[in-house]
């Protein structure tokens, strides 16, 4: 192996022998290896297995090739229909007062729209009328789906923030304290090169699949299309680099009347065809539409929804790390959101920068304490600087407290409803400012004006 030790534990031998990536993901972190000190710079393990110590680059950290997997699902599908019912209800308190503080959770089932949680507002608003209208525009408006906006029971089960969470969230401009965050925990931020909008490619094609089936179901292009669908795509990587389109599987909800003949050929040739990159799409495709062979059922009426169970939609597809914190729901003196908007944020703007090819961002918080207790840079050897030095540019260059977030961001206005179905990243509309890359020449001016390709 060359010169440098890594002194593995038997465990840890057995991982990397087992699985080398998900090794990788676990433990790359630990030490690097003694990278560093020997001169090749911050690089994981599969990646230093990988060199023969003779002053080569570092190479990529999955070589050879690969398939990688991502689903997304649709406004309809029962969980996402809960997490758009919590952020009508958080837009529709903002609206009126944009110092909500918000934790709503929905659950949706067979003739049912639960409603509960904490908030302390001085909004007045219909809660029922709310979770009715998004249900309605959602699509489900018949009974023959199983779930009608009109005939399902509402129920609102809600109380005040908890006055300890609030004395750590509230500032206090006669002690000098600012807004507190909402919560502990660490949240992830990422950016990488596959597309326009930095995404990986595997979520970013799965979201554009379901973003024109429902486009089409909108428009009533066919008569038989009903509100719950997913979507999933396999992609076949070499290395970093994505080579081919290896396989797409789409379940849409359906009036029991369509063959699945019918169904098939629509999907394939008016939703999934005219969404893959040409250059990507090389051999034969699997294909797997209605696996099942019948998607009538579907809903809250097929399953039971819960805001915040679609975290993995919502943000990389599994391609990068979460820290576990839903989204919809809750107010931006959450960081469990803002944050990770403002780690995407920072991300997007470092590739966008040319700083790194992929870049991975982690921020951590403790209740009540407005400022972040760690911030970690992962560029995954792709990067052009020492990511210590990322780091410090980080905090030179963005707000990282919860109401710096707030303000930089613009966040206390009524845009939340929209993040909840189609992806909460790679969405580059005027409300989601955490997409703008406006700050890449002051992190190349903070690094110190790097030479980048």
């Amino acid at each position: 192996m060359g010169k440098g030790k890594v002194g593995l534990s038997q465990v840890e031998w057995f991982l990397l022998l087992r699985d080398p990536m998900a090794y990788n993901r676990k433990f790359d972190r630990v030490d690097r290896w003694n990278a560093r000190r020997e001169g090749h710079g911050r690089c994981s393990l599969v990646s230093w297995l990988s060199l023969d110590f003779v002053g080569e680059e570092v190479s990529p950290v999955v070589k050879g090739r690969y398939l990688f997997t991502s689903e997304s699902v649709s406004m309809g599908h029962p969980d996402k229909l809960a997490d758009q019912i919590s952020d009508g209800i958080l837009d529709a308190l903002i609206a009126e007062d944009p110092k909500s503080r918000v934790a709503c959770e929905t659950l949706v089932a067979t003739g049912l729209a639960m409603v509960a949680g904490e908030i302390t507002t001085k909004a007045a608003v219909n809660y029922a009328d709310i979770v009715r209208n998004v249900i309605r525009e959602v699509g489900y408006t018949s009974d023959s789906m199983g779930f009608n906006y009109e005939t399902c029971a509402v129920l609102v089960s809600l109380r005040r923030q908890s006055p300890d969470i609030a004395m750590g969230v509230d500032p206090d401009a006669s002690r000098g304290k600012p807004i507190g965050a909402g919560d502990q925990g660490m949240m992830f931020g990422y950016a990488i090169n596959h597309t326009p909008e930095f995404m990986p490619l595997p979520i970013s094609l799965a979201h554009r699949i379901l973003d024109r089936l429902t486009t089409l179901r909108q428009q009533k292009v066919v008569d038989w299309l009903r509100p719950d669908s997913k979507s999933q795509v396999t992609i076949e990587f070499d290395g970093p680099t994505p080579v081919r389109v290896d396989t797409v599987v789409v379940s849409t909800q359906h009036a029991p009347e369509v063959t699945q003949k019918e169904i098939r050929e629509f999907v394939i040739e008016k939703v999934v065809e005219p969404i893959l990159p040409r250059e990507l799409v090389n051999g034969e495709i699997k294909y797997f539409i209605n696996p099942t062979g019948k998607f009538v059922t579907g809903g809250p009426h097929g399953d039971t929804g819960v805001t915040g169970r679609k975290i993995i939609v919502d943000t990389y597809g599994g391609w990068a790390r979460h820290g576990g914190g839903a989204f919809s729901g809750k107010d931006p003196t959450k960081v469990d959101r803002s944050a990770a908007y403002m780690a995407r944020h920072i991300a997007k703007n470092i590739v966008a920068a040319g700083l790194a090819e992929r870049c991975e961002v982690q921020l951590a918080y403790a209740i009540g304490v407005a400022d972040p207790v760690s911030i970690y840079v992962d560029t995954d050897g792709t990067g052009k600087v020492e990511e210590a030095l990322l780091c410090q540019a980080i905090r030179d260059v963005f707000p990282l407290t919860p109401g710096g977030i707030i303000d930089y961001l613009d966040l206390l206005r009524p845009i939340y409803r929209k993040t909840a179905a189609g992806g909460h990243f790679g969405r580059e509309l005027p409300e989601f400012t955490w997409e703008k890359t406006h700050r890449t020449a002051d992190l190349l001016d903070a690094v110190g004006h790097v030479s980048v390709k």
